[in-house]
């Protein structure tokens, strides 16, 4: 920690403030660092012991412009670490620096917290800076552009993981490669009940034979999909069955770990900042901001929370409805009463003098992620105060226009958005032997559609893992489509869209 002796009696203030708040953190170690050094942190997901890897260069050029041509500036990053890690700019005026702490701390109270983050490790510090020594390793053994080559075909699959797993056992992860390369040649037969020969056909008749062995025969069919049920989590699915090298196999399970470490944060984003943003407005204005200070921080703070027309600020939404929750819990504006009354001037004069909104937004915070926070609180009340409405791209004119106003359209709108942490649903359905070994994946479709040469990139990759032919089924301008590559071309076929049953798209190819 290379604080000066002010920022350093500032922490332990703004940690007081902090623990009389009820914010319960984990501790926290702040680093000063040049706008510079923040940016290359930055471009690394603030881990700078990760892997090497072109991506995060280009992140590093791209934060660099952007910083020297005004167009934004890195204030404060958190680690969800513990300790927790906390990374403030050198250049920051000593109000600011005040703002990013008190920030930072109710950061690390989410991280702690929130059930959504209870899975992720609390040594990512250390986890990340040992991925980056194994795949530094690889790539001295293997060579850099092979290594670089096959990470680059793992990382554009990253998000296809099923973020909800951590909460629900689907399957057991276990590798079953042979499953795929040795053909399972099982002897079929019905018991028959015995019987003396005469008796035989009447004992043992050929109909009821008949139907006992169509029965083992698709029990048996069964048996051999791989895998069982569609399953989301793609990583797992290649870890588990691609004809890997033992290198590969451990650098998809590292970026499959790395992918679940991060999920959380897009699945709480409006939370999560909304949270932070909500504490660091109260301690800035009840305790630490000085008479000096109050005008800048009100003028960065406004900046933050501005939400311009077609934008959804996280900040501005998280802390404006956890103010909301607090004020209704306060006011028992909720349950059953509340919501059978329909009188205009009775709801907007009812108090019942409660004075729960404190707990409740802290037991929010622990429950709830971005998905479920605006299905529980979102309320037409709020969405009016706030002047929030739908939009839709016009293809004509080229522009984005407001398509909507209705309190539930607009919800909606939100919920896409936010579902699967914006990501589509793809499902991994078929790879089994009745199909030479060929992976089938589904979209599901929810109206929107897959863009197009994002899905055959894709496609490319996975086979470059797989190693055999690989399928995706889709729709695009309502008709059902499979995109394949087969190692060598894209093809692209008209097939009949399946809604109910997962499987019997690959059944009737």
């Amino acid at each position: 920690m290379n604080l000066s002796p002010e920022l350093d009696d500032l922490k332990e203030e703004i940690k007081s403030h902090a623990i009389d708040c009820g914010l319960d953190f984990f501790d926290v170690v702040f680093e000063v660092l040049t706008h510079d050094q923040i940016n290359q942190v930055a471009a690394l997901g603030g881990f700078p012991t990760r892997y090497p890897h072109w991506r995060f260069g280009m992140e590093y050029e791209r934060l660099s412009k952007s910083y020297t041509y005004g167009l934004s500036k890195i204030y404060e990053m958190v680690i969800n670490n513990d300790p927790c890690y906390a990374y403030l700019m050198q250049s920051n005026p000593v109000g600011d620096q005040k703002l990013v702490m008190a920030h930072v701390y109710a950061h690390s109270d989410f991280f702690k917290n929130n059930c959504y983050f209870g899975h992720t490790s609390r040594k990512a510090i250390d986890e990340m800076a040992n991925h980056g020594a194994r795949i530094r390793g690889f790539s001295e053994r293997y060579g850099h552009e092979t290594v670089e080559t096959f990470l680059d075909c793992c990382l554009s699959i990253e998000n296809m993981i099923d973020i909800h797993s951590t909460g629900i056992r689907r399957q057991e992860e276990v590798r079953k490669e042979s499953q795929l390369e040795d053909e399972i040649d099982e002897t079929l037969t019905v018991q028959r009940i015995r019987s003396k020969d005469y008796m035989d056909k009447f004992v043992n008749p050929q109909a009821f034979l008949q139907a006992k062995m169509k029965e083992l025969e698709e029990e048996r069919k069964k048996k051999k999909r791989i895998p069982e049920e569609p399953m989301r989590d793609l990583l797992q699915f290649l870890i588990s069955y691609a004809p890997l090298e033992r290198w590969q196999r451990d650098i998809l399970s590292i970026v499959r770990e790395e992918a679940y470490y991060f999920a959380p944060q897009g699945m709480t984003k409006i939370m999560n900042e909304g949270w932070a943003t909500y504490w660091h407005s109260r301690m800035m204005t009840e305790k630490l901001a000085t008479d000096q200070e109050i005008i800048d921080y009100a003028d960065h703070h406004s900046g933050t929370v501005a939400m311009g027309p077609g934008q959804l600020n996280p900040y501005k939404i998280g802390v404006e409805l956890y103010r909301n929750i607090e004020e209704r819990w306060n006011k028992g504006q909720h349950g059953p009463e509340w919501d059978r009354c329909d009188d205009y001037e009775r709801r907007r004069n009812w108090d019942t003098n409660a004075n729960a909104g404190r707990d409740k937004i802290f037991e929010v915070r622990r429950v709830h992620n971005d998905v479920t926070f605006i299905d529980a609180f979102f309320t037409k009340e709020f969405c009016e105060e706030h002047r929030l409405f739908a939009y839709k791209f016009n293809r004509k004119s080229g522009i984005y226009e407001i398509s909507s106003r209705e309190f539930d359209d607009i919800k909606k709108q939100m919920l896409a958005g936010l579902t699967n942490a914006g990501q589509p649903f793809i499902y991994v359905t078929d790879a089994n032997h009745a199909n030479r070994g060929e992976l089938y994946l589904r979209h599901r479709f929810e109206g929107v559609e897959l863009k197009l040469d994002h899905a055959r990139d894709t496609v490319k990759n996975v086979h470059t893992i797989w190693n055999r032919p690989v399928h995706i089924e889709t729709v695009v301008g309502g008709k059902g489509r499979l995109i394949s590559f087969d190692g060598s071309e894209h093809r692209e076929t008209e097939v009949a869209v399946t809604i109910d049953d997962d499987y019997e798209l690959a059944e009737s190819l």
